[in-house]
C-alpha cells in the first residue's frame, strides 16, 4: 500500500479521498491554489502545498507544479478525483514516467475512451449497443448533411473530447446543421482544446442510466448496479438515484446492462473504478454513450446500496491488490438519492453565488450523508465549480428515501450565499419525480421555480 497519496483536486472530493486514505493508514498531501488557502482539504490533510494562483490553468491544471509537489513531499501516488486532470492521459503518463502511481486507469485507456468517437467504434466492434451515427469525427459539412438525412432528424452534434454536457448541439433540420456544427466546434475548442465533433441519432426522451464498474489488474471486472442520472438541466446532472425507479428498471434489463458494461471495460483493458453511461429508450433498448474514467460525483449512492467503499477500492486496486469482491457479492439493498447542493441562484438563471457562508446547519440522522468541504465563515471562491456539497439519503424503500430527503433539505441551511436547496426541495415534490416518471429532457420542459 502507498505511504503517501497526493490529492490533485479540491473541495468535497478532496476531503472524501483524504478520509478514505486515513482509514487505510495512508498519509495525505493536499494541493491548493492561493484562492483555496483556507479550504477544508488544505486544513485536514497531513501536508499541504500551494501550487499556484487562483486560475485553474495555473494551479489545479498545472502538471509541473503537481509533480513538483509530489517530489517535495515524497508522495508515491496521486489521486486525481474528478474534473481537472482526472481524465488527462498526458498527466497519467507523466506520473508513470516519474515513478508516481496514478490512481486510475492506464493512460492508454483514458486516451481511447476520452475520444468519444473512437470509444464508440471500439464498443461497436465489441458488440456493445451504440447509437447510430458517424464513423469517427466529421469534418466536411456536405458529408454531415448526407449523414444527417440518412439518420433522420433530429441528430446530435457532440464534441469528440467532450464531457460535462459541453460541446453538444441538437439539430432539427438542414438549415440548422452548419451553424450548430460551428457552435459545437467553437465550444469544444474552448473547453477541451480539441474542436473535433461527431454526429449521432438523437434519441428523444431517453433515460440516462450509468453502470458503475470496478476492474483490477488481473482481468477481474464487476458491475455495481445502476444510477439513474436522468434529472438533468442543460445536460448537467442535478439529482441522481440508485436503483432506477420501477417499473422502468427490472432485473433482466439491469443484468444485460451490467454485462455490457463489463464487456466495455474488458475490451479497453480497463482497470480501477469507471462508469459506463447509457441512454435507454422507452422500450428498454440501451445504447453506449461514453465511459467516464474516474470516480463520479454521484458515487455515494452506489456505496449506499451496495455497501462498497469505491474510493478505498480505487486505492487498493492501484496498489496492486486483487478485487476482494465477486459479482455474486453485489446485492442492491434499499434506495439512495443524491441532491447536488450548489452555490447558485435559480431565480436568476442559476447564476453562481460566491461569497462568505455566514451561518451553516448541516442535516443529520440515520440514513443521511453530507459530502461537503464548506464550513461557517468559509468564503466560496468565484473561480471554480459552484457545487459546495452533496446530500445523500438512504432508506429501505424509495418512498422512505424521498421522505428523508424532504426533511434533510428543509433542515439544510446555508446563509450568506444563494443556493439551489429550495429548488431541489420543489423538484423532489413534483409528481414526475415522486412517480419516477421523468427523462433527460424533463427539466428542460418543466418550470420548477
Amino acid at each position: 500500500m502507498f505511504k503517501k497519496v497526493l490529492i490533485a483536486n479540491r473541495g468535497e472530493i478532496a476531503v472524501r479521498i483524504i478520509r478514505a486514505c486515513r482509514e487505510l493508514g495512508i498519509h495525505t498531501v493536499a494541493v491548493y491554489s492561493t484562492a483555496d488557502k483556507n479550504a477544508l482539504h488544505a486544513k485536514i490533510a497531513d501536508e499541504a502545498v500551494c501550487i499556484g494562483p487562483a486560475a485553474s490553468k495555473d494551479s489545479y491544471l498545472n502538471v509541473k507544479a503537481i509533480i513538483a509537489a509530489c517530489e517535495v513531499t515524497g508522495a508515491d501516488a496521486v489521486h486525481p478525483g474528478f474534473g481537472f486532470l482526472s481524465e488527462n492521459p498526458s498527466f497519467a503518463r507523466t506520473c508513470e514516467k516519474c515513478g508516481i502511481t496514478f490512481i486510475g486507469p492506464r493512460a492508454q485507456s483514458i486516451e481511447m475512451l476520452g475520444d468519444k468517437a473512437q470509444a464508440k467504434e471500439t464498443m461497436k466492434e465489441a458488440g456493445v449497443p451504440v447509437i447510430m451515427g458517424s464513423d469517427g469525427a466529421i469534418f466536411d459539412v456536405d458529408a454531415a448533411h448526407t449523414l444527417a438525412r440518412d439518420l433522420g432528424y433530429p441528430v446530435m452534434i457532440k464534441a469528440s473530447a467532450g464531457g460535462g454536457g459541453r460541446g453538444i448541439r441538437i439539430v432539427n433540420n438542414d438549415d440548422e446543421l452548419e451553424p450548430q456544427m460551428t457552435a459545437a466546434k467553437q465550444e469544444a475548442l474552448a473547453c477541451f482544446g480539441n474542436d473535433e465533433i461527431y454526429m449521432e441519432k438523437f434519441i428523444e426522451n431517453p433515460k440516462h442510466i450509468e453502470i458503475q464498474i470496478l476492474a483490477d489488474n488481473y482481468g477481474n471486472v464487476i458491475s455495481l448496479g445502476e444510477r439513474d442520472c436522468s434529472m438533468q438541466r442543460r445536460n448537467q446532472k442535478v439529482l441522481e438515484e440508485s436503483p432506477s425507479p420501477a417499473p422502468f428498471m427490472n432485473e433482466e434489463l439491469r443484468a444485460r446492462m451490467g454485462k455490457a458494461a463489463c464487456t466495455a471495460a474488458r475490451v479497453c483493458g480497463y482497470r480501477n473504478a469507471g462508469t459506463i453511461e447509457f441512454l435507454v429508450d422507452s422500450k428498454g433498448n440501451f445504447y453506449f454513450m461514453e465511459m467516464n474514467t474516474r470516480i463520479q460525483v454521484e458515487h455515494p449512492i452506489t456505496e449506499a446500496v451496495t455497501g462498497v467503499d469505491l474510493v478505498k477500492q480505487q486505492l487498493l486496486i492501484a496498489s496492486g491488490e486483487k478485487l476482494n469482491i465477486k459479482q455474486e457479492d453485489i446485492q442492491l439493498r434499499g434506495h439512495a438519492i443524491e441532491c447536488r447542493i450548489n452555490a447558485e441562484d435559480p431565480s436568476f438563471g442559476f447564476r453562481p453565488s460566491p461569497g462568505v457562508i455566514k451561518s451553516l446547519h448541516i442535516p443529520g440522522g440515520m440514513g443521511i450523508r453530507v459530502d461537503s468541504a464548506v464550513y461557517q465563515g468559509y468564503e466560496i471562491p468565484p473561480y471554480y465549480d459552484s457545487m459546495i456539497g452533496k446530500l445523500i439519503t438512504f432508506a429501505a424503500t424509495r418512498e422512505e428515501a424521498i421522505a428523508k430527503m424532504k426533511w434533510a433539505l428543509a433542515e439544510f441551511i446555508v446563509d450568506g450565499v444563494a443556493t439551489n436547496i429550495d429548488f431541489q426541495l420543489k423538484l423532489i415534490r413534483t409528481d414526475a419525480f415522486l412517480e419516477g416518471n421523468y427523462d433527460n429532457g424533463y427539466l428542460n420542459r418543466t418550470e420548477i421555480i
